[in-house]
């Protein structure tokens, strides 16, 4: 695998919306990325999934994860950004794309492929009472939901007759069949004939398949109304539902149509190249319409327009020469039937039976094996002489980002011990708690500083999680924050697109200090090989809470769930785990870390004995702080500690963070505790993590009810402190 992280960046390529073509570009790209180009993905979630694998969803054929596209470990991969939101609108003229957060990206070339939406908005009660097969994230997390409440007789309403609808008809009944149900199902036409679409005797197979697995049909009628338990049809009958999904018709995106971009129905019209008639934007998939060669909709041309977009987009980069995309006039369609059968479609021809259920399993898991393992990122070959202990310093995994990179606790303790103690009056703390305490008019300034590498290729992300982080020192102390500068160092990077990021930084950063009611007041940039941002805070307080001050008896609480050194380090890694996407894992952890304190922080202030955050040295080496403070010990219970989802299945698949070891040297000698996955968290280094304090027992229920109330839904009291010397006992 190609790599060209040593050239500066020039130019910004952004892709908006995971889907299939994209997918597919983002991997050929992760294989021979062009130099110079900064590329960015954006979708609503950290999964897309792949449509031909759906009705095997639906039918219990296959895990959630089998038919899922992580395009936060693809986009790893291919070294791209991933924004996680909506794209609302192109501005062509600042050619930036417009984002539901408010956020807007600039682009030199960018392309769209958001699929289509089968949603029916026009009819009364839909948006309460009714599901859309498309987006599919959605509809495949309503019907787990729905499937799981296991109706003995479940009613289930499906609007369009197409091929995706008698299809998913087929795979809803088999499945709650195989529950011990007994459903009834119901297709909604508003054409005279089922299957439009689709060759006669093939047709015909399938409404054999149909009757076969009881389900109804209701041609030239739809829904006028969707009730809780009901849709009404235009005819005025009434028809029992207790899971109604619309499949009808391809409904583009309203945003598209706003654009300026010339369309056809409300879809971005394109050309042989796939440009639309901006040539800086093109667009393919469902949400485009090839103007010289009209088709259906159907993913395989998706499929087949990757490599052409591939070539076009890096000649649009680089002032090549684009080529055509020319679909093919028909296509295999293979259409499953609930069981393991299928029936096939092409030329008019009809064929049916399990082989072609086998042979529509073997292509789409075909597909899939695209995105389950990439070209390990194996770093250069050492030189055969080399100084000794070059290799054991170097370690065996790459270095982390954020906390994961820091210098491990007895390094750091031996510097921090050879310094001098503070000889002004006014500085009242030396080296060893959150911040430096220094006098002021009334009560104290609390002064800390702290920096992280980027282990997110979103600057704005990677800014307001950095500012997030820094004013963790802050409030732990119980201050107030008050002002803030930035230390910056941008990676190689055009003048324009240094621009682009420093802003991108700024605004971020400055939402997050304002917010907690500080200024940005300055800082200072520089250029280096990486993206490293740090602030330095200073904050106000009438009484600055330390890490000393825990009391015997005194409840021990935890604000946030750990585990972020582990899942980013997994990420780096490129894990894969059945069962489990790393995607939405990383996105947990993600949101979670972006929750601010400070309103945790003030509940806490007004009753902690003793407060930290939970950073670099992990929940026990942070405890063990406190301790060595307070001349107590402590004793929690793993099973009152929160984990972020998926934290637990990689440590015990043997993902961690490149500090992991350090923190584990430092505190698993004074430590009483079962081994396991669990506990080996206990000493995972966190970015952005949790406040831990220690307070009166009597409290902490009021104390827990009000943290969750203020945006602390993770807070969770998770031991006791005791009398005897510092140490930690840990039990299940």
């Amino acid at each position: 695998m190609k790599r060209h992280g040593s050239f500066p960046l020039v130019q910004d390529l952004v892709l908006v919306g995971g889907g299939h073509a994209h997918a597919l570009v983002l991997r050929m790209w992760g294989m021979d990325p062009l130099p110079g180009v900064r590329l960015t993905v954006i979708n609503p979630g950290p999964a897309a999934p792949y449509t031909g694998m759906l009705p095997g969803l639906i039918a219990g054929h296959y895990r959630r994860d089998e038919i899922m596209v992580d395009l936060v470990r693809l986009a790893r991969f291919a070294g791209a950004r991933v924004i996680l939101d909506h794209a609302t609108g192109l501005d062509l003229a600042a050619r930036a794309v417009r984002l539901a957060s408010g956020r807007t990206l600039a682009f030199d070339v960018a392309s769209v492929d958001i699929g289509i939406g089968s949603d029916l908005p026009d009819i009364p009660g839909y948006a309460e009472n009714a599901v859309a097969a498309k987006p599919l994230g959605h509809y495949a997390a309503q019907w787990e939901a729905f499937v799981a409440r296991r109706l003995a007789a479940p009613r289930l309403v499906i609007i369009g007759a197409g091929v995706g609808g008698v299809e998913l008809a087929l795979a809803s009944a088999h499945r709650l069949r195989k529950t011990g149900a007994e459903p009834q199902v119901t297709v909604l036409e508003q054409a005279p004939q089922v299957l439009p679409n689709i060759g006669a005797a093939a047709r015909a197979t399938l409404l054999r398949h149909a009757r076969a697995a009881g389900i109804g049909f209701r041609t030239n009628t739809t829904a006028a109304r969707i009730g809780t338990e009901s849709v009404i049809l235009t005819s005025g009958e009434e028809v029992g539902s207790d899971f109604t999904l619309s499949v009808a018709g391809t409904r583009p995106q309203g945003w598209l149509a706003e654009t300026g971009l010339a369309t056809h129905e409300g879809f971005l019209d394109v050309g042989p190249s796939l440009q639309t008639s901006d040539p800086a934007v093109f667009a393919v998939g469902d949400c485009a319409h090839l103007a010289h060669a009209p088709r259906p909709k159907a993913g395989v041309f998706a499929v087949r327009e990757a490599p052409i977009l591939l070539h076009n987009l890096r000649a649009a980069l680089s002032g090549g020469t684009m080529r055509h995309y020319h679909p093919q006039r028909d296509y295999l369609k293979l259409v499953s039937t609930g069981g393991n059968g299928a029936v096939a479609d092409k030329f008019g021809l009809r064929s049916g039976g399990t082989w072609l259920w086998r042979l529509k399993d073997r292509i789409d898991r075909k597909f899939m094996e695209k995105f389950a393992d990439y070209p390990a990122m194996t770093p250069p070959a050492l030189p055969r002489q080399t100084a000794t202990g070059l290799a054991e310093a170097l370690g065996d995994k790459p270095l982390c980002g954020g906390c994961g990179a820091k210098i491990g606790a007895p390094v750091l303790t031996a510097a921090l011990s050879a310094l001098p103690p503070p000889t002004r009056g006014d500085v009242l703390s030396g080296p060893g708690d959150d911040a430096a305490v220094l006098t002021a008019a009334e009560g104290v300034q609390v002064l800390t500083t702290d920096h992280l590498r980027a282990f997110t290729e979103d600057p704005a992300l990677m800014a307001r999680l950095t500012a997030i982080h820094t004013l963790g020192d802050i409030w732990a102390m119980g201050a107030t924050p008050q002002a803030a500068l930035a230390q910056i160092t941008l990676p190689r990077l055009s003048d324009r697109l240094q621009a682009r990021m420093l802003d991108e930084i700024m605004q971020a950063a400055a939402q997050v200090f304002a917010a907690s009611g500080a200024d940005v007041v300055g800082g200072h940039s520089s250029q280096g090989q990486e993206l490293t941002i740090g602030f330095t805070v200073t904050g106000l307080a009438r009484r600055p809470i330390g890490k000393a001050g825990a009391r015997p008896g005194d409840a021990i609480v935890l604000t946030k769930p750990i585990g972020t050194g582990t899942i980013l380090a997994a990420e780096m890694a490129l894990a894969r785990l059945p069962g489990l996407i790393l995607g939405e894992t990383v996105a947990a952890a993600l949101a979670s870390m972006a929750r601010p304190q400070g309103a945790a922080a003030a509940l806490l202030a007004a009753h902690a004995t003793a407060m930290t955050d939970v950073t670099g040295f992990g929940l026990a080496g942070h405890l063990l702080e406190m301790l060595d403070a307070s001349g107590t010990a402590a004793e929690i219970a793993l099973s009152s500690v929160p984990f972020l989802p998926g934290a637990v299945a990689l440590a015990a698949a043997g993902h961690g963070s490149s500090l992991l070891p350090a923190n584990r040297g430092a505190v698993d000698w004074r430590m009483d505790a079962p081994p396991g996955p669990s506990t080996t968290l206990l000493a995972d280094p966190q970015t952005c993590g949790g406040l831990l304090a220690t307070v009166p027992a009597d409290r902490v229920d009021s104390l827990l009810a009000a943290l969750r109330s203020a945006g602390a839904p993770d807070a969770a009291r998770i031991g006791t402190i005791g009398a005897s010397k510092p140490f930690l006992c840990v039990r299940v």
